[in-house]
């Protein structure tokens, strides 16, 4: 009898711990990326995200994203910037533990080239990650803060198929820079759609895969890129 009442306990533990997860859930992306340009040389990186468990509900992410880029050419643009990320950690709405914040700096560098029809883009990302872990339930004092590296190579391949629509393949590795060295892989498929000459969305596929965990997202993004020097210069000439 007693053996029978720890399986029936390991077993419901085990349910339980599957449930946290929410790996078998359908997700959803909402993302907005913004390149503003502002002189010859300098552009200014504007992006927000909202990430979800579930299609458009149960939070998981929020990520605020800003940058300065340096236009070495059409083909290679450098960037230093900064990130605010507000994550819970938990798929369950009944987790003990509150969201985490991270504000984190990057250097990013992109190259691009073309073969064939086929337009290529790589990017190396390196990222300082400042990390706190907060739990109201605790003394705030044993909140855990902590300081990480990591770095990142996403390879992108876009299609050209008409003037107005283009398929957008990539695939983006991320490397701890301490502790265990993989961090996570993302492969993601859309199709886009050029709206103007400088807006442009893609709807498309993510498999987000970790060590032991693989998430699944449907993505929307919306990608703006004014050209905002005239007003700049309007600006600059006012008496």
């Amino acid at each position: 009898m007693r053996s029978l009442i720890l399986l029936i306990v390991l077993a419901g533990s085990m349910a339980i711990t599957a449930q946290d997860t929410g790996e078998k859930r359908l997700g959803s992306w909402h993302m907005y990326f913004g390149t503003n340009r502002i002189s010859k040389k300098l552009s200014i990186h504007t992006e927000a995200q909202l990430r979800y468990y579930q299609q458009g509900e149960n939070f998981n992410q929020l990520l605020l994203r800003t940058g300065l880029n340096y236009h070495i050419n059409p083909n290679a643009i450098a960037t230093v910037g900064y990130g605010y990320i507000d994550t819970d950690p938990s798929f369950e709405d009944f987790t003990e533990q509150d969201n985490s914040t991270e504000h984190r700096i990057f250097e990013q560098f992109i190259l691009k080239n073309k073969v064939g029809e086929f337009l290529f883009e790589h990017r190396y990302r390196l990222e300082q990650r400042f990390l706190r872990s907060l739990d109201t339930r605790s003394d705030p004092e044993q909140n855990i803060k902590k300081t990480e590296h990591r770095a990142r190579y996403r390879l992108q391949l876009t299609l050209p198929l008409t003037d107005i629509f283009f398929l957008n393949f990539y695939d983006e590795v991320f490397l701890n820079l301490q502790d265990d060295v993989f961090g996570q892989n993302r492969l993601y498929a859309a199709l886009g759609v050029n709206v103007t000459e400088n807006l442009s969305i893609q709807a498309g596929y993510l498999k987000n895969h970790f060590s032991a965990l693989n998430f699944d997202r449907l993505q929307i993004g919306v990608f703006f890129n004014p050209d905002l020097r005239g007003v700049f210069k309007k600006k600059n000439d006012e008496p």
